[in-house]
């Protein structure tokens, strides 16, 4: 399990013109199974999505397909974890299916 932290670095009207691409690539990677839950961060200085892959390569891989990454609009922070507790509902993620 990885949480991938994007802080925005360039201005959010910026970031906006992107959104629609950004959120193309995030249902695409939802859609695969990898990407299972995004959040916008409060302040709007960036956002954190949590996803399932093989590897932090993998997850490199797709981080070089965001439309914000590929124009410099964020960069990411990756970090691993090993679920090994959930609430009811979401035991799944315990899971490597």
């Amino acid at each position: 399990m990885f949480v991938l932290l994007a802080r925005y670095t360039k201005p959010i009207e910026e970031v906006d013109e992107m959104l629609d691409a950004h959120r193309a690539w995030i249902t695409s990677h939802a859609d695969a199974g990898r990407i299972l839950m995004t959040a916008r961060e409060v302040p709007l200085i960036g956002g954190m999505i949590l996803a399932r892959a093989e590897s932090a390569e993998e997850i490199w891989g797709m981080i070089r397909e965001d439309p914000f990454h590929q124009s410099g609009a964020a960069e990411y922070e990756v970090r691993e974890f090993t679920p090994v507790r959930a609430a009811p509902g979401l035991e799944a993620l315990l899971t490597d299916d």
